[in-house]
């Protein structure tokens, strides 16, 4: 099982040439074995937010969007374990509520995280693939 950073699941469904061999591998093996893929509920929000705001395109409405991704990847609400956790990051981890909130869902799934983010990769507060 892996975790899915935002940006990697835009990526996945509009272009994936962005993603690194590495973690196109990783999402491959996980998709072919029927590994789950855990997309943070606040990853749901941070997409729809893009959308309204010009940030993120998509070919597919909102709604179906949403529809596809919850059909696609198993999705973690934040629990009371992901709240404590993403504020108890190090200060070496980005100072973002979403990212510490995505972060900490794979920390306390006990997952490797899937990100391009380098902030993110560099704070090493938890195991990420890129």
């Amino acid at each position: 099982m892996i975790a899915l950073d935002t940006h990697i699941v835009i990526w996945l469904g509009e272009d994936s040439s962005r993603i690194s061999s590495t973690a196109r591998h990783v999402i491959d093996e996980a998709g072919t074995t029927g590994q789950s893929m855990v997309v943070s509920a606040i990853s749901l929000f941070e997409i729809v937010w893009g959308i309204l705001r010009g940030r993120i395109q998509s070919s597919l409405p909102v709604d179906e969007l949403l529809v596809r991704i919850e059909r696609q990847f198993t999705i973690r609400s934040v629990s009371s374990a992901i709240a404590q956790t993403a504020a108890q990051l190090p200060s070496t981890f980005p100072s973002d509520p979403f990212d510490r909130i995505i972060a900490a869902t794979a920390i306390v799934e006990g997952l490797p995280l899937v990100t391009a983010d380098r902030n993110i990769r560099r704070s090493r507060a938890l195991r990420t693939l890129w």
